[in-house]
């Protein structure tokens, strides 16, 4: 038997595209057995989008590591009856349907208290289930805009920026897989099997940190400040000799080490720059003459020497270089993993490790309905009850 958390734990898993197969990956990673119920015509949309080889999407096999794939035509009403029957012996349903859906499906929270009275339902949607906007399609593009999280982006130059990953997704994914465990923390302790829902807008508001804090106590709203930071100078990208380096002096005590360290330790008698406040107010001067400073040496110089020195800095790699860093190398953070029939693919490993238990692929990317017949047997179904689904288009 597998020693990772979820170990024995069964989610039936209705989710599609991202952010709903990102919550039932980290179930799957976890230990969870991860049954994704996919359509016999074509299955998830993202089977089909992105950097394709050898027939697999590698942006699907990113989120559907650790799953066994189900061909199921929930439209028959021999498919909704083997949905059903795989529901009465789960711990989870996950799903990132609009609200309602489910009952229009017939799965009503009654329906699903009957089938299975300690189901614990996972609901990932756009804006939740109650309010004005409950019905409204949802995209990350629409919740980044509508959160006010677009708006904190950029520079009044530029007007309003998006980022380039899907947060609202990603964010609303983990929040769902963390109250699904934690719903099933409170069941197996002896409480009820509840619902739960993360939504994408909720979820990135609640990110917002100093930005809404300072919102919600002055009633204005943060003006963009690019990759300055709002409330604290210096901080930032700068330009050394050979190009940028970000960093964070955070805090009082960081910004003398920096200055310091840079030949600047005198810019802290000038009234200008004794404070925070009063840097930030002289920020673009500030900013000029750190550039001045560092411009005497390179990249590399003064990474080692900020950081031997105790003040956060970094390069700011691409993408690319940021995956073959040394030290993503030595968290794991880039697998290489067997996909029979697809040959070896890369993907981002596991950002939570434990000490005793550590995470890994059990299950590569399954293709579509590859355990179909697997899962169904454990059910229950002999062969000439499969025969019959067959028969029915219910199973693919």
């Amino acid at each position: 038997m597998s020693d990772l958390p979820l170990s024995g734990v069964r989610v039936i898993d209705l989710t599609r595209i991202l952010s709903g197969p990102f919550c039932s990956m980290i179930l799957g990673d976890l230990g969870a057995d991860v049954i994704k119920i996919e359509s016999p015509r074509g299955g998830d949309p993202v089977r089909g989008q992105g950097h394709i080889r050898d027939g697999l999407s590698w942006y699907f096999a990113g989120f559907n590591r650790n799953k066994r794939s189900v061909a199921l035509d929930l439209r028959k009403p021999e498919g909704a009856a083997v949905l059903e029957r795989l529901l009465a012996d789960a711990d989870i349903l996950t799903e990132n349907y609009r609200p309602g859906v489910l009952d229009e499906m017939g799965l009503s929270e009654a329906r699903l208290a009957e089938i299975n009275p300690r189901l614990i339902v996972v609901s990932v949607n756009g804006y939740g289930s109650t309010g004005p906007y409950a019905d409204r399609p949802a995209f990350d593009f629409i919740a980044q805009a509508m959160s006010g999280y677009m708006a904190t982006n950029g520079t009044p130059e530029t007007g309003p920026l998006r980022t380039g990953p899907p947060l609202t997704d990603l964010i609303a994914g983990l929040y769902a897989a963390l109250g699904a465990v934690s719903a099933l923390r409170a069941r197996d302790m002896g409480g009820p099997a509840q619902r739960v829902e993360a939504s994408m807008m909720m979820s990135i508001i609640s990110m917002m940190a100093y930005l809404s804090s300072g919102a919600l106590a002055t009633g204005r709203d943060p003006v963009p400040t690019g990759n300055d930071h709002p409330i604290v100078a210096p901080y930032g990208l700068f330009r050394a000799a050979d190009g940028d380096i970000a960093v964070a002096p955070s805090t009082d005590v960081f910004v003398a080490r920096f200055l310091g360290e840079i030949g600047l330790a005198h810019l802290l008698d000038d009234p200008r720059f004794a404070d925070n406040a009063r840097r930030v107010e002289n920020r673009a001067e500030l900013n000029r003459l750190v550039d001045g400073a560092l411009a005497h040496g390179t990249q590399a110089h003064w990474i080692e020497r900020l950081n031997r020195a105790g003040v956060p800095c970094g390069k700011v790699q691409s993408l690319t270089e940021a995956l073959a860093d040394p030290q993503v190398a030595a968290q794991d953070m880039v697998l290489d993993v067997e996909h029979p029939g697809h040959g070896v693919l890369k993907m981002t490993g596991f950002p939570v490790r434990f000490s005793q238990t550590p995470l890994r692929v059990r299950h590569p990317t399954p293709d579509l309905g590859a355990q179909t017949e697997a899962v169904l047997v454990e059910a229950g179904y002999d062969a000439e009850a499969l025969a019959r689904l067959r028969d029915a288009g219910a199973i693919g």
